[in-house]
């Protein structure tokens, strides 16, 4: 599926983030937040694919907020604090300056390991399905 590869791959390459290098550069900080921005919207689009896939009613027209709420109802997202917060982080993400640091914690300690099960249980859930749903 299309939008779960686009999400691995992207969350990939926040995996590959020298949050080292990130507590002494800005410009790095700055992209690691985007590229978090980035792996956060392929991940709820891909959570909505899979849940239209699964017969979820309300997942083909639900913001982001509906889509996540829908994935904890469903046992797709197990913490659904964490998912919470990362949405009101993203939304607020280019408002941070003072917060940049804080966010770069987040993302390597608790977004990071969120992303990384979310994309275990999407790729459970489409084994069996022999469709290529894009």
């Amino acid at each position: 599926m299309k939008k779960l590869d686009n999400f691995i791959n992207c969350l990939n390459v926040l995996k590959g983030a020298d949050f080292k290098l990130a507590e002494n550069n800005d410009i790095y900080r700055t992209g690691i937040i985007g590229q978090f921005n980035l792996t956060f919207e392929l991940s709820w689009k891909a959570l909505q694919a899979v849940l239209i896939i699964h017969g979820a009613e309300g997942a083909q027209t639900g913001s982001p907020r509906e889509i996540l709420q829908l994935g904890y109802k469903f046992g797709f997202i197990d913490d659904s604090a964490v998912w919470l917060l990362m949405l009101k982080k993203r939304n607020t993400s280019v408002h941070i300056y003072d917060e940049v640091d804080e966010m770069i914690v987040l993302i390597r300690d608790s977004f990071i390991p969120a992303f990384t099960a979310l994309g275990n249980v999407l790729k459970a859930k489409l084994d069996g399905i022999d469709e290529d749903w894009e």
